[in-house]
């Protein structure tokens, strides 16, 4: 019977039906890894029939490392008073910003800790001193984390913080701090960050306001997979509201220097039958990245025929992974270009908001 049902639901998949919650349990615990791959694929082919796979040049800049979270799965961040904590003064950030344009890279990716003595007031300069001199970069910047706490900061809205920083030049809004969307998974690795509820206002008051974010999920950690489709729910019910989610990123906890290193890693198979997972589900979804970063490259091709139509970024700078004991190595131009081409598609670079900028033929 089960046989039967996981059947019946795989052709659901195929016919472009959605699936329920309790549908999506049953193809995990039912279909193998080569299945599930299968049903993905034929989801981003039905969406991405041009076999166009893209990449952006980017540059994650953690404008500070002082946090007062103490996520027990980050090893990035530095208390206050540390030898190596750190602010960048503005000075620093521009640099950074020239030698992003200089590469041809379109995004800057902003994010840092949850640092106390940084009022909004900073944000806001930051932002708008970095609009005034470089008005091509598309400013892609702070974690819903980030954005919740300036709010309590301050003592204002959320919907408040998000208009004033999109006045002094923000952009859009990455889906850092989404971890797992489920309240018991957070309250067990990030009880300083905020809360499922105040991630989810801060993106759907963001698409609210005009600005684009993305949506995010970090698992192979304490999660067992009722929470993944909790996680996948609640992004897949804010995109039918909002429509303002541009990609589904999802990728694994990497141990080292964290207070979850007694934590097996997750295995590609594991990453991999998630990915699949989350094209399926996320049918409102165009874009799904595959994770070169935390999976490798082999592995990250592989996605690309587990849903993925996208192979996230060459970044000209990562500190948060890099943080663990887990070897990042970001691949220039032409290799991503060429990874593509070896996984059988067309490589294309894109901008922040999925826009091709240029197809490599």
């Amino acid at each position: 019977m089960k046989a039967l049902e996981g059947t019946y639901i795989a052709e659901k998949v195929l016919e472009g039906e959605r699936i329920t919650p309790e549908e999506a349990k049953t193809l995990w615990n039912e279909l193998d890894l080569a299945s599930m791959g299968f049903l993905a694929n034929e989801v981003r082919k039905r969406k991405h029939p041009e076999g166009v796979v893209t990449f952006v040049i980017d540059r994650n800049v953690n404008y500070t490392n002082i946090c007062i979270a103490g996520c027990k799965f980050c090893a990035f961040y530095r208390k206050k008073g540390d030898p190596d904590a750190y602010t960048l003064e503005l000075e620093s950030i521009f640099e950074k910003v020239r030698e992003l344009l200089d590469w041809g890279g379109t995004t800057l990716l902003m994010q840092g800790g949850i640092n106390p003595d940084l009022p909004l007031s900073f944000y806001e300069k930051m932002i708008s001193s970095i609009r005034e001199r470089f008005p091509e970069v598309q400013i892609h910047c702070f974690s819903a984390p980030e954005i919740v706490y300036l709010a309590k900061l301050e003592r204002i809205s959320i919907r408040e913080v998000l208009r004033r920083l999109k006045d002094a030049g923000l952009m859009s809004v990455p889906g850092g701090g989404a971890e797992i969307l489920s309240q018991e998974v957070r309250d067990r690795i990030s009880p300083g960050k905020c809360t499922v509820q105040e991630w989810e206002e801060v993106h759907q008051t963001a698409h609210e306001l005009g600005m684009t974010t993305t949506a995010t999920m970090m698992f192979g950690h304490i999660e067992r997979i009722e929470h993944i489709i909790e996680h996948l729910e609640r992004v897949r019910r804010i995109q039918d509201e909002t429509g303002g989610f541009t990609a589904f990123i999802p990728w694994t906890f990497q141990r080292g220097n964290t207070k979850l290193d007694h934590i097996e890693p997750a295995g590609s198979p594991y990453y991999l039958k998630v990915l699949a997972l989350s094209r399926i589900y996320l049918d409102n979804f165009v874009n799904v990245q595959s994770s070169h970063v935390t999976q490798t490259m082999p592995i990250g091709m592989v996605g690309l025929h587990f849903g993925a139509n996208d192979l996230g970024s060459v970044m000209i700078e990562e500190n948060v992974i890099s943080s663990t004991d887990f070897k990042v190595r970001i691949p220039k131009v032409e290799e991503m270009v060429g990874a593509i081409r070896d996984a059988g598609f067309i490589p294309a670079q894109r901008d922040t908001y999925y826009r091709i900028k240029k197809i490599f033929n």
